[in-house]
């Protein structure tokens, strides 16, 4: 059978057009429950890489997060203004600075502990089909990931 482009071309036909649709929605319903909070979606997602092992490098959150630093920069700089976190130069690299939570920002936590609850009740999937979904595209990362290092 011929490459047909036309066929190949089609919106509905691409693995990447509901991978982004998706995402573009599932973070939408994030923001009713972290706008009283005063956060955005990627402020949220850098506490929860801190609320699970604070005193991370930039470049260690920035590889959690799959951000590049010029992404994440302007957000570590506006949560310190805010008073959630702390910036100190590495002992081990002076190069690199280590972010840790103040107490404001570890208190940031119980305050959010039910958004995952509430996001995972506006998904209409069942638990055992978004837990494979979730599977799956951290399978489908991690192989991008680790084809990007053989290059």
């Amino acid at each position: 059978m011929d490459y047909d482009y036309r066929e190949a071309m089609k919106l509905g036909n691409q693995l990447c057009f509901p991978i982004y649709a998706a995402s573009r929605v599932i973070t939408s319903l994030y923001t009713p429950y972290l706008k009283p909070l005063g956060l955005t979606y990627t402020q949220y997602i850098l506490f929860l890489v801190l609320w699970e092992e604070d005193g991370l490098t930039v470049g260690e959150i920035c590889k959690r997060l799959m951000l590049d630093s010029g992404t994440l920069s302007p957000v570590l700089k506006k949560l310190r203004q805010q008073g959630y976190l702390e910036k100190q130069q590495s002992t081990a690299d002076e190069r690199s600075f280590i972010i840790t939570l103040t107490e404001q920002g570890r208190a940031l936590q119980q305050r959010a502990k039910d958004i995952p609850l509430q996001v995972g009740s506006c998904v209409h999937l069942a638990p055992e089909k978004a837990m494979q979904l979730r599977d799956m595209l951290n399978e489908l990362l991690k192989n991008q990931t680790d084809n990007m290092k053989g290059d």
